[in-house]
């Protein structure tokens, strides 16, 4: 949707550099800026919406005590092994 915002703004912009009317050029090229603003404002948000986190990914504190628990475990398991021959 915002890549419109970008067309629409060029489209502003041409009109602005053809006419032979003053007001209507001045009109045209506040156009042709609010529009490449939103177009910026959507590209952006479009961009921090794509890095943000899926929240069902991230992992609960019972689940990562739990995952700490078996890693201390292992660890234990394998220093007791070293020690052991």
């Amino acid at each position: 949707m915002h890549w419109l915002y970008l067309l629409l703004a060029l489209a502003a912009l041409v009109l602005a550099i053809k006419t032979t009317s003053t007001s209507l050029m001045v009109v045209s090229l506040l156009a042709s800026l609010v529009l490449l603003l939103l177009w910026l404002a959507g590209l952006y948000s479009a961009r921090m919406a794509g890095r943000s986190r899926d929240p069902s990914a991230m992992i609960d504190p019972t689940e990562l005590r739990r995952l700490r628990e078996q890693a201390e475990a292992r660890k234990a398991a394998n220093q007791s092994e070293s020690q052991s021959p």
